[in-house]
C-alpha cells in the first residue's frame, strides 16, 4: 500500500468513526483543510480509474448534442485521459492531462495544442477538473460561511479563493457540502470580478469498493452545469459503468490517443 493510499484509508475510517467531527468548528482552518482533504479522499482511488460518461449539451437556438467519453485517470500519478467516442464526427477526439498540462488532440488534422484550465471539454459547459481527481485542499484556500438549507439537505457553505500560483479554471468557488454525508451539492464558481460564471448541481453520489484503496470511492452519478453568462446553455454528464480495474501502463500517453483513430 503506497504512503497515499494508507492516509487514504487511515482519513476514511476516522470520518466513519466519527462523521461529526469535521465540524466541530469549521471556522478552524484546521478544520476546513481536514474537510476539503476529505472530499478529495473520498473520489480518489489511489489506483486507476475507467468510466464511461453521456454528456448532453443544451445551447440556445442550436439541437441538443449527445456525446460519449470514455475518462481514464491513474491518480497515484495525477494523470487523465479523456476520449470520445460519439458522435462519429467527433471519434477519436480527446484530452491528455500530464504534468499539469492539459493538451487536446484533433484527429483530423493529426495535432495537438495545449489548454488552459477554463477550456470547455468538448465545446460543452464541463471543464478538465469536472472529469478528474478532486483537488481542493491541494488548489484552494478555504473560509466557513454559513449552514444553509438546500432543498431537503443542510449544508455546510464554504467560500474556496485559490493558492497563489495555482492555475484553476475559476479564482474563487462556493460549495455546498452536506452535512450528513459529505458529498458536494452544489458548486458556484466566480470569475475575479465577482461574476459568476457557472452553476453545477451533484444530485446523485455512488459509491464502489477498490481493492486498491481498501475502502470505498464515491463519485457523482450525475453532473448538472449551467452557464451563467449564456443563460440558455447547460450540459448533464451521467456517469455509467464505472471500473477500478489496472489499465494498461501505455494508455496515458499521446500515442495511445493517436492510435485510436487510425
Amino acid at each position: 500500500m503506497t504512503l497515499r493510499n494508507l492516509f487514504g484509508a487511515v482519513l476514511a475510517a476516522a470520518l466513519l468513526a466519527a462523521p461529526s467531527a469535521l465540524a466541530a468548528d469549521l471556522k478552524d482552518p484546521a478544520e476546513l483543510k481536514k474537510l476539503l482533504e476529505t472530499l478529495d479522499d473520498r473520489q480518489r482511488n489511489g489506483g486507476d480509474y475507467k468510466s464511461l460518461m453521456y454528456i448532453e449539451q443544451k445551447e440556445k437556438d442550436k439541437t441538443d448534442v449527445v456525446r460519449e467519453a470514455v475518462i481514464y485517470r491513474r491518480d497515484a500519478k495525477d494523470q487523465l485521459m479523456i476520449l470520445m467516442t460519439k458522435p462519429k464526427g467527433e471519434a477519436g477526439k480527446g484530452y491528455l492531462r500530464l504534468e499539469k498540462n492539459l493538451w487536446s488532440y484533433d484527429p483530423t488534422t493529426g495535432k495537438w495544442e495545449r489548454r488552459t484550465e477554463r477550456e470547455r471539454i468538448a465545446g460543452t459547459d464541463s471543464r478538465r477538473a469536472d472529469f478528474d481527481e478532486s483537488r481542493l485542499a491541494e488548489e484552494y484556500d478555504a473560509k466557513y460561511e454559513s449552514e444553509e438549507k438546500l432543498g431537503k439537505f443542510t449544508a455546510w457553505k464554504l467560500v474556496l479563493t485559490a493558492k497563489q500560483g495555482v492555475d484553476v479554471a475559476y479564482p474563487v468557488v462556493h460549495l455546498w457540502v452536506d452535512k450528513d454525508t459529505s458529498n458536494i451539492l452544489k458548486r458556484q464558481e466566480y470569475a475575479l470580478s465577482g461574476r459568476l460564471m457557472r452553476t453545477a448541481y451533484f444530485p446523485k453520489w455512488m459509491k464502489l469498493f477498490s481493492e486498491s484503496k481498501k475502502a470505498d470511492v464515491w463519485y457523482p452519478q450525475e453532473m448538472r452545469f449551467y452557464d451563467e453568462v449564456e443563460k440558455a446553455n447547460s450540459t448533464v454528464i451521467v456517469v455509467k459503468n464505472v471500473d477500478l480495474r489496472a489499465l494498461e501502463e501505455n494508455i496515458f500517453t499521446k500515442a495511445w490517443l493517436e492510435s485510436k483513430s487510425r
